[in-house]
């Protein structure tokens, strides 16, 4: 979902005081952006010439409308610990609000009635650019192109065991049951030779012994593919840093 940008321009006196406490003077152009970092910009080069990450206090105050005729008054504070920053108005300037979000690649439309937004990519997540709607990824999954052919979202590929496809709305598909088929009691727990059970925690699979609670051996599922069997009767997987075993403390692997 966006939320908003407050862009003012014009003739300012900017006070910073800190570390390297300093005033300049020009025409500028302030961006408050909506965690209330500060960005104070002039017109040479891409480094602003004053700023303020994230601070723990910020306030505006502007007289006037400034949005066509470029007649507000304004001034802008943020201070953190023991930094100060100053922005004021030398007489008129312009004040604007712009509706700002997370950027993200691309990977599809979102499905949402009414809504004929883009779904992008930002992180860990894949997240529709208007209305807000929002889908957790999996460690280390890839967007595919394909579409699901129920809801039309795009499909994604996640390494668990092997390669899975899903739709990326586990509501729609979920991925943890596909697991659950492929890989429950599949494996016998090495401490008492009980079958491994799929579980889930927050969301995550994990193989649980069924001896829980007398036996509490659990493993949780590396993003690869399995390659074969360790000494100790557990998966080898293959992972983007190299093989292991599912016990990632066990000492009968070796590669």
């Amino acid at each position: 979902m966006s939320s908003e940008l407050r862009l003012f321009a014009g003739e300012c006196t900017t006070t910073f005081e800190g570390t390297r406490s300093r005033t300049q003077h020009g025409y500028v152009v302030v961006m408050v952006k909506p965690d209330d970092t500060v960005l104070v910009h002039d017109a040479d080069g891409y480094q602003p010439v004053a700023w303020l990450t994230r601070p723990d206090e910020a306030t505006v105050e502007h007289h006037g409308d400034g949005t066509d005729t470029g007649d507000a008054e304004f001034t802008i504070t943020a201070r953190t610990g023991d930094q100060n920053l100053t922005v004021e108005s030398c007489g008129k300037g312009a004040v604007r609000t712009i509706p700002v979000g997370e950027a993200g690649v691309p990977v599809g439309d979102c499905v949402e009635s009414d809504c004929a937004g883009t779904l992008a990519r930002t992180g860990g997540d894949v997240a529709c650019v208007d209305c807000g709607m929002r889908y957790g990824l999996p460690a280390g999954a890839t967007v595919l192109e394909k579409r699901c052919d129920d809801c039309g979202l795009p499909q994604i590929r996640v390494e668990r065991g092997e390669t899975f496809e899903v739709c990326l709305d586990y509501s729609c598909e979920s991925l943890n049951d596909r697991i659950r088929e492929r890989y429950d009691r599949a494996f016998d727990c090495p401490d008492c030779d009980s079958d491994l059970r799929i579980r889930v925690t927050d969301g995550r699979p994990f193989f649980g012994c069924e001896g829980y609670p007398d036996c509490e051996t659990a493993f949780s599922i590396p993003a690869g593919v399995v390659v074969g069997l360790c000494d100790c009767g557990l998966p080898v997987f293959e992972t983007a840093t190299g093989q292991r075993c599912l016990d990632g403390t066990c000492d009968s692997y070796r590669e």
